[in-house]
């Protein structure tokens, strides 16, 4: 039976662990205080560094305890809610406390459809590729035949659990979910109605300490709890996988499903094979959900893609510049170079912080498809710039501020060429506290250059 959110948070003595700087934290934190929340908010950077998050909130400092530049066990103790954000380690002794103390551990996007009204339909999309546009694709195709659509889960600037104001039975709701969001599924022992699982590669390597079975466990929650009525979607690859180890436990309807079987004569604007398959897997997410193929068609091809997702930025001098800030893995980034390329015409701008991931096939890639590499300096630039070095006519530059590497680009890129930022690694540095700002450095340079700003 859902519980009454409006009721559930009165009085409640919560912790929030984790407020941060892309809005989601502070858009909870909000929520939670509108609705009565005794509030603690606990961070491990400092306050210095969450001044423009702590500004969002001054509104309601007389209502919340601080803990910040750490966590404290007893934040962790004598309350009756952790809500926790992601990324938190997996052994966290933070969460252990709260668990050995009996206190329930949630998370925004599980909290949410925990208490949604009965009848909001709940779509989630995971995969380690393609989850972005996957996810604004299904919502896209949903709004064009009149449905009423939110977006939420990791969503830049959203939080999920304030939509609680806005849904009603009948609405849908389009959850993009990372695999840190899923924790959050599992504790609660939920999954989505529809649920679409596009694919399984390595990443987080750093986070899962090299374990590709914890980060596929984290994943999985995405189907483990739906019933016998609930469908999932999955990519060929990833469905395999999930046949041959969840077989007996999962109890929707498993959905394989490869870039083939979109219709050839559909023709959406999003480029690549790779693109082709989220467009088949929104496919058939939206005709599980009873919609028709004309509608589907119409929603596929009218659909402009997503910001930092092997966007077209525009054209200069028959020069073609591509955003792929959001590739943050080799595999990513070949796909986009596949996509693009015309010969040996690329001009890749990458780089950043390691994640403890395979780079063999990237380097091969970059030496078939790319006549210079601009390198943004980073831990994992340092470990695969000496094998790019290596690469016969290709040239190789570097700079610390991505400012720069653009103007490099700029000056080497000829008529007929492609500029594509496409980083294959994460953004933390001393420049960038997220990727979000990565992005927006990079639009906006690119964007004097081409003459837009």
């Amino acid at each position: 039976m859902k519980k009454n959110w409006r009721t559930y948070f009165s009085g409640k003595r919560i912790t929030l662990m984790g407020l941060g700087l892309l809005g989601r934290g502070i858009n909870v934190a909000k929520f939670l205080l509108e609705n009565g929340t005794e509030l603690t908010i606990t961070d491990l950077k400092p306050k210095e560094r969450l001044l423009p998050s702590l500004a969002e909130l001054s509104a309601f400092e007389k209502q919340i305890t601080y803990v910040l530049g750490e966590h404290r066990l007893e934040d962790f103790r004598g309350r009756d809610l952790i809500i926790k954000t992601a990324g938190v380690p997996l052994e966290s002794i933070y969460v252990g406390e709260a668990h050995k103390n009996g206190i329930p551990v949630e998370m925004d996007a599980s909290l949410f459809v925990k208490l949604s009204p009965k009848g909001v339909i709940v779509v989630g999309v995971t995969g380690t590729r393609g989850k972005s546009t996957t996810t604004h694709l299904v919502a896209h195709i949903l709004e064009r035949v009149g449905k009423k659509v939110f977006l939420g889960g990791n969503i830049r600037g959203l939080a999920t659990l304030p939509l609680l104001r806005q849904v009603n039975k009948g609405d849908y709701v389009v959850l993009e979910l990372d695999s840190w969001q899923l924790q959050g599924f599992g504790e609660s022992r939920i999954s989505p109605h529809v649920s679409v699982f596009t694919n399984l590669l390595s990443d987080h390597m750093n986070y899962y300490k090299g374990s590709m079975e914890k980060y596929f466990a984290d994943k999985a929650n995405i189907f483990l709890w739906q019933k016998k009525n609930d469908f999932l979607i999955a990519g060929e690859m990833i469905a395999e996988k999930i046949d041959k180890e969840y077989g007996l436990r999962h109890k929707g309807n498993l959905i394989s499903v490869k870039g083939a079987d979109l219709p050839a004569n559909w023709k959406p604007q999003i480029m690549g094979e790779h693109n082709r398959l989220n467009a088949a897997l929104a496919l058939a997410s939206t005709r599980a959900l009873g919609l028709a193929d004309e509608e589907i068609k119409l929603g596929i091809e009218s659909f402009p893609g997503v910001e930092g997702r092997l966007q077209f930025v525009g054209e200069k001098d028959g020069v073609k510049v591509y955003n792929d800030n959001n590739a943050t893995t080799a595999d990513a980034t070949v796909a986009s170079l596949t996509a693009v390329a015309g010969g040996k015409n690329v001009v890749l701008i990458m780089g950043g912080a390691d994640k403890g991931l395979d780079m063999s096939r990237l380097v091969s890639a970059i030496g078939k498809y790319c006549k210079a590499v601009v390198l943004l300096s980073g831990t994992g630039t340092e470990k695969i710039k000496e094998q790019l070095e290596s690469l016969p006519g290709l040239r190789v530059k570097e700079d610390e501020r991505l400012e720069e590497t653009v103007g490099i680009a700029v000056e080497i890129a000829e008529k007929g060429d492609v500029i594509l930022f496409s980083p294959a690694f994460a953004s933390f540095s001393k420049y960038f506290e997220n990727e979000y700002e990565r992005n927006d450095l990079f639009m906006k340079e690119v964007g004097v250059w081409l003459g837009k700003i």
